[in-house]
């Protein structure tokens, strides 16, 4: 499907991606590692060189299977060729209650992230990791269903916790690089504001400049067109899609039946960002758009994103084979002016409805 040609550079840096990006949250909940190792031989054999992981994987998060997902991603490493893969993988910040990872990650500090890394490199059986993600900000920003700045629930004003500055956090980072752990680094579900710190301040200290940003991404979420893709463009970033289904729902399949298998209704309360009343208004509207043009609403949503200037490569995940294979064919398909109108103009009727 792939070969090194389609192959893209993420941001300034020597590392060449594929288009699309296996994503692994399900492997070792939702997939066995016997199932995770056939996503994984086949996205290997279509060309795929990408692999996204995290500490807290599979998702959603418990302690009876947190970091599952890098243990399954080590011990399939074991037989590969590793220095013809890039394997992300991402740590867990101080912003959510999870007590189970590194005792509870009080903050971006030295002793975490070096933990973090550390213990990520051990269960994935490898010397190194290729772009490692801070998976969300350490301070106070709209996360996860949230949609606006809050000032009043800044960290600073609670006194709780004094979130760790940008230098330190590239500080410590750096020193990981100089130590060959991690390659490249980069950020997760982050704002404008966060990007151009983290540039200015590695610029003026002539410490470790991100590469690449992973942001949610998809027909019910384009949050980063609004002031994120100007700077992926002047500071030349590159960009990983997540959700490009947006949790299924850009399936079509919830619409259809509200009873449908999958994340949302196996783990009620899970993925709030998507329990808003506008996403199934977008959602209607998006499955009429693709029945007009014979294709289904899967197809439209994933080439939809594939097809973005600004997207290096887009994060794919899949409970099934099927589903895998179904979405790897959506690449092929490519959506023509005309389409391309009628999607923006239901988005500008139900814009962003899952921020």
């Amino acid at each position: 499907m792939f070969n090194k040609k389609d192959y893209k550079k993420v941001g300034q840096t020597e590392l060449r991606v594929s288009p699309i990006t296996l994503g692994t949250m399900t492997f070792g909940d939702q997939n066995s590692q016997k199932e995770a190792f056939e996503q994984l031989d086949y996205a290997l054999a279509q060309g795929i060189n990408s692999f996204d992981v995290a500490e807290m994987y599979p998702v959603p998060p418990k302690p009876e299977t947190c970091n599952a997902t890098e243990i399954i991603i080590g011990n399939w490493l074991k037989d590969k060729k590793r220095e013809e893969l890039v394997i992300s993988t991402k740590i867990a910040g101080p912003r959510r209650s999870i007590d189970w990872i590194r005792g509870g990650p009080k903050s971006l500090d030295e002793k975490n992230i070096n933990e973090a890394v550390n213990n990520s490199l051990k269960r994935m059986k490898t010397d190194y990791i290729d772009l490692l993600y801070l998976h969300w900000p350490e301070r106070n920003v709209p996360m996860f269903g949230q949609y606006k700045f809050e000032p009043e629930e800044d960290f600073i004003n609670r006194k709780k916790i004094q979130w760790i500055s940008i230098e330190e956090q590239l500080i410590s980072l750096e020193r990981l690089i100089k130590e060959g752990k991690v390659r490249f680094i980069a950020l997760s579900n982050e704002y404008p504001w966060g990007v151009m710190e983290f540039l200015r301040i590695a610029k003026e200290k002539k410490l470790p400049i991100i590469c690449t940003i992973q942001n949610s991404f998809s027909l019910i979420n384009r949050i980063v067109e609004l002031g994120l893709t100007e700077i992926l463009f002047r500071e030349n970033l590159g960009f990983f899609s997540y959700s490009p289904l947006g949790f299924g729902h850009l399936t079509g399949k919830y619409v259809l039946d509200s009873n449908a298998k999958g994340r949302i209704n196996l783990f009620p309360g899970y993925a709030q960002r998507y329990n808003k009343p506008g996403v199934v208004i977008a959602v209607e509207d998006y499955l009429k758009l693709a029945k007009e043009f014979n294709l289904s609403l899967t197809q439209m949503a994933l080439s939809f994103v594939f097809s973005q200037w600004f997207v290096t490569s887009t994060i794919v995940g899949a409970t099934s084979m099927n589903q895998l294979k179904e979405n790897l064919s959506a690449y092929k398909i490519g959506l023509e002016d005309d389409i391309l109108e009628k999607i923006d103009s239901v988005h500008l009727k139900t814009m962003n409805p899952a921020p």
